[in-house]
């Protein structure tokens, strides 16, 4: 038995049809008036592709085709990818926001990278080299997060011809270093002026940059304001990350809730990533807090996950659990989940696999 079989895709299965991933639930129902995403699918397809990697099957690949096949949909002749399709499949949107280009690249590059059939793989390469223009221009600083982490997927697996790829991540790193030393204030070492959603991926974007180019100052930025995220999503020794309600805006308080699921699982794979670079003991420390948050180590005391349905809540409110298990949220308890999974059979001691239980 694979060591991955206690991730339920149950859950996942309910809110896929044969167009892909709905959006939102209501509870653990599919809510089909909210259609579906891009970067849901784009998300779904990372999994999916990571868990055949894994343990190959027929059951798995068919989840890869219909998430690939959404992506391949989604296709704009100029602007990358749609990111909004309606249930009855119309796009709503003229072309995807910056985020949804930098999933959606991210999602492809795990494919062209994994050991897939040929033509899978194919038909993702072909996709990431006719969007990858799109990227270019996006100003979207967690676009450009997703497109260094693209290449670097692509660099360690050795695939060929991506120097048109490299050159963008090294523009890419360069602007988020740019970017972190014009919001850096003596109590503020941050990428912008407020910090908002999906906050780990900008310095786990630049510690997989430095691992490609050590004498740049990626690191020491990845290390400085990844401590200081710590520093903000802990309280009382456990994860409380920044809350969607009004974010944190430098020189005011930060918004407690609402506290969303991607946060954990961006800080989660943040941590993960700073210890393959550094080997850092603290990063597993981070990565524990940050997972337990979905089982009952957070403000609230209260679990968001179902495990047997592999189904996680839409996040914590002041007045307690928002119950509808959306995509996003449940696509962060599973990434984080294999991520956790994956990293155990990493550590080299028993003392290292001591600091993951927490």
């Amino acid at each position: 038995m694979s060591k991955y079989s206690s991730i339920s895709m149950n859950h996942l299965d309910r809110m896929t049809d044969s167009t892909g991933l709905i959006q939102h639930a209501i509870f653990s129902i599919p809510r089909r008036e909210s259609g579906y995403t891009t970067d849901d699918n784009a998300r779904a397809l990372r999994l999916t592709v990571r868990l055949w990697e894994n343990d190959p099957n027929e059951k798995m690949l068919g989840r890869i085709t219909c998430y690939l096949s959404f992506l391949e949909h989604a296709r704009h002749p100029v602007k990358g990818f749609h990111n909004f399709m309606s249930f009855q499949r119309d796009w709503l949107d003229a072309g995807g926001c910056g985020d949804c280009q930098g999933q959606a690249t991210l999602a492809l590059a795990e494919v062209v990278a994994s050991g897939l059939p040929d033509g899978i793989r194919s038909v993702a390469r072909e996709l990431l080299d006719t969007s990858l223009p799109a990227m270019k221009d996006l100003r979207s600083l967690r676009a450009q997060a997703y497109l260094i982490q693209a290449w670097a997927t692509l660099h360690l697996a050795n695939v060929s011809k991506i120097e048109r790829f490299e050159i963008m991540a090294k523009s890419a790193a360069d602007r988020l270093s740019e970017c972190y030393h014009r919001s850096q204030r003596p109590d503020w070492f941050w990428f912008e002026a407020q910090m908002t959603y999906a906050n780990a991926v900008l310095p786990h974007a630049l510690f997989d940059a430095s691992q490609r180019w050590p004498d740049e100052e990626y690191l020491s930025i990845a290390e400085a304001s990844f401590g200081f995220l710590n520093l903000t999503t802990t309280s009382d020794g456990i994860f409380w990350p920044v809350g969607n309600d009004n974010w944190y805006p430098h020189d005011e308080e930060k918004s407690a809730y609402d506290q969303q699921p991607l946060e954990a699982s961006t800080m989660a794979a943040a941590a993960l990533a700073a210890y393959q670079r550094t080997s850092d003991k603290k990063y597993l420390d981070v990565a524990s807090r940050a997972r337990a948050w979905f089982t009952g180590q957070n403000s609230l005391k209260r679990s968001l996950v179902d495990v047997e349905a592999g189904a996680c809540c839409d996040g914590l409110e002041k007045s307690g659990l928002n119950l509808n298990q959306g995509a996003e949220s449940t696509l962060a308890y599973l990434w984080t989940e294999l991520l956790w999974i994956s990293n155990e059979s990493t550590c080299s001691n028993e003392a290292e696999l001591a600091a993951l239980s927490g």
